[in-house]
């Protein structure tokens, strides 16, 4: 079956968990086994056995598994020969084990691992809107965990890495079904492969938690979860209960899995509620004048668990760090609260590892080669040059699902720099590794946007901008232009030449290695310069360092205008966010613009012609893949007239 047949299928008939779960792997539902509950005693011990018939129990003739690594959220120890382990019982701990290479463990129904066990004796102790976490009671004395074998410690394997799913409401679950995970269901992932959520899996809503996983299963892969800003319990009196009632509905926030030669490492960066020791650090925004905010950061707890993990871990594997804020971020450098504080320790403990960062946050996709820097990641992390890769994984909710809707019905949600709504796809082979960002239904042959800058177009976006900063909340007033003013952005003349042209290409996992270059068709080969180069400069912001493709739909969106006669009052204009209104109200700029980008690059177009000329765009990033592009540009003398001519028709027959 065509890739687009089941594009259209995911549509219509949407894949139930059953179905999908045929299509990757047979499903292995079972869960850890609890003997001895309630025991209180200061040590929980038991097995990590092979569950031989998938049964979930620890069967006489089931053998166990030696080396398996088990940790209470700080301390760590390591299965015997027998697979039997022993550790100390913390009063609020999450109970795991390191899933290992060549095996998997269980899942729930919700294609959920099945690796932990959640212990917080006395619960969380007070009301929260989404229920916390209940008096676990005293721990139990003995917990088996099963797994079964799969694959071999140096396999190859694909992963979907998406960030930002962030449905704010039924409605936007419905576009997260029917754009991303529709992508992902049709993409043909198999048995060992996997799911990675990089955090803001709802937003703010726990209760649409639940069916998130539901829809998240029917792809058939295990999916693992990292927590974000918008998953937490705003309600939460200490950061040791903000995951309360994710701890719940989902399980554990740090944690670590292993597949073939790369261990999985997820970590919870997200401190709420922040406080003084933050506010020592620079965040402002965690003084106790405010409410209730977060800062990115670990806890010394969480180091030691990390540090003790490494030190487990066999040298050789590759280590795939994944986290909710990122370590740092191009769009936001400046800011502290939205990287991560006190990398060096992070730095110093992968030091000499082959490792790669993702994470989300930022609704951007941005790929920071090794030794690449921007103004504001020293004065807001403490360090220099990067180590290793760091990859920050778009947004699965595009920029919030603002924007128009797409052919599919599915809001176009163009980023902050312009890529769609998408996920990053990753090859791993032993501990190398390929990526690719794939736009949600947009096929995996697309990874660009390609356009030119022309005056034309910046004055059309100048206009604009500058109404926004006049006039942010004043939803009655019409912006100066619309998409309807946009000049042709490819149809030039001598005039156009004179004041500057630009062949632009967003390349939307473009890197420091990604090379750039246009065809023209009178034979002349232009090379494009990346606009960041990611030396320590600081961020480019305005119409010359836009992308012309990206804010020709970003800054004139026609859903704040959709009214209705009979339709619900909710939904006249739109709804997005905390259930905010957008509009009625004239067609106007989504809240997220591609005004300033780490993947743009852009040449000086020579002088043309008069007449029709092709020029085609081609990137290619780090491992040779390739992207094409052709723009199709008219030069003209000058601009021949844009509407109908009503002047010729009159009182030729009447007039009209």
């Amino acid at each position: 079956m065509k890739k687009n047949q089941l594009i259209r299928i995911a549509f219509t008939v949407f894949i139930t968990t059953a179905s999908a779960a045929y299509l990757c792997s047979q499903p292995y539902i079972a869960g850890p086994e609890i003997l001895n509950a309630a025991a209180g005693e200061a040590h929980i011990e038991g097995r990590v056995f092979f569950d031989a018939n998938k049964n979930g129990q620890l069967d006489a003739n089931e053998r166990g598994v030696e080396g398996v690594l088990v940790s209470n959220g700080r301390d760590w120890t390591q299965t015997d020969e027998n697979g039997f382990y022993q550790i100390a019982v913390r009063p609020d701990m999450d109970l795991t084990i390191v899933q290992p290479s060549g095996w998997r463990v269980p899942t729930d129904e919700r294609m959920v691992p099945q690796f932990f066990h959640v212990h917080k004796e006395g619960g969380t102790g007070y009301e929260m809107r989404f229920g916390g976490l209940p008096d676990t009671g005293p721990a139990p004395g003995t917990i088996n965990f099963p797994l079964i074998q799969e694959g071999s410690a140096g396999e190859q394997f694909s992963c979907a890495i998406l960030a930002d799913p962030q449905a704010y409401s039924n409605e936007q679950l419905q576009w997260l079904r029917d754009g991303v995970f529709a992508d992902i269901i049709s993409a043909g992932y198999g048995q060992g492969d996997c799911i990675v959520q990089l955090g803001d899996i709802v937003g703010d809503d726990l209760d649409l938690l639940e069916r998130h996983l539901e829809l998240g299963a029917a792809a058939g892969l295990p999916q693992w979860l990292v927590i974000g800003n918008h998953d937490v319990d705003f309600d939460a009196k200490t950061n040791d209960d903000k995951a309360d009632s994710w701890r719940r509905i989902y399980g554990p926030t740090n944690y670590a899995f292993e597949m073939g030669n790369v261990l999985f490492v997820v970590l919870d960066n997200i401190y709420y509620p922040c406080g003084p020791e933050d506010v020592a650090r620079g965040r402002s925004n965690c003084k106790e004048d405010r409410n209730p905010s977060y800062n990115g950061r670990l806890t010394e707890t969480q180091f030691t668990w990390l540090e003790g993990l490494l030190d487990r871990t066999s040298e050789d594997r590759l280590v795939v760090l994944n986290t909710h804020i990122p370590f740092v971020s191009f769009v936001d450098a400046t800011s502290g609260q939205h990287q991560t504080d006190e990398l060096t320790k992070i730095y110093d403990l992968l030091e000499g590892r082959e490792a790669i960062s993702f994470s989300g946050h930022t609704h951007t996709t941005e790929n920071h080669a090794p030794g690449q820097l921007f103004e504001g990641w020293t004065e807001n992390t403490g360090t220099g040059p990067l180590p290793f890769r760091h990859i920050i994984a778009g947004a699965a909710s595009g920029a919030w699902y603002q924007g128009d809707f797409n052919v599919y019905g599915v809001p176009m949600a163009l980023q902050r720099m312009g890529a769609p709504m998408g996920y990053f796809h990753l090859d791993f082979d032993d501990s190398n590794y390929r990526e690719q960002y794939v736009g949600a239904l947009l096929g995996r042959d697309r990874g660009q946007w390609v356009g030119l800058n022309t005056p034309g177009y910046r004055n059309w976006y100048n206009k604009i901008m500058d109404w926004v900063e006049e006039n942010p909340f004043e939803l009655e007033a019409n912006p100066p232009y619309s998409i309807n003013d946009l000049p042709d952005p490819l149809l030039l003349t001598p005039e156009d030449f004179e004041e500057g042209v630009w062949v632009t290409a967003n390349v939307w996992a473009g890197s420091a290695e990604t090379q750039v270059k246009a065809n023209l068709s009178n034979g002349k080969e232009l090379t494009l310069e990346r606009t960041q180069q990611g030396e320590g400069e600081g961020v480019l912001i305005g119409a010359e360092w836009a992308d012309p493709f990206a804010t020709a739909r970003q800054l004139s969106v026609a859903r704040y205008a959709y009214q209705s006669t009979l339709g619900d009052e909710r939904a006249q204009g739109h709804e997005l966010f905390t259930g905010r209104s957008l509009g009625p109200a004239s067609p106007r700029p989504q809240r997220a613009r591609a005004d300033r980008n780490m993947h743009l690059w852009r040449a000086p177009l020579p002088e043309l012609p008069p007449g029709v000329h092709s020029i085609e765009v081609i990137s290619t990033d780090r491992n040779g893949l390739e992207f094409r592009d052709i723009l199709t540009v008219e030069v003209r003398e000058e601009r021949p007239p844009r509407y109908w001519k009503h002047e010729i028709w009159e009182n030729r027959f009447g007039t009209r």
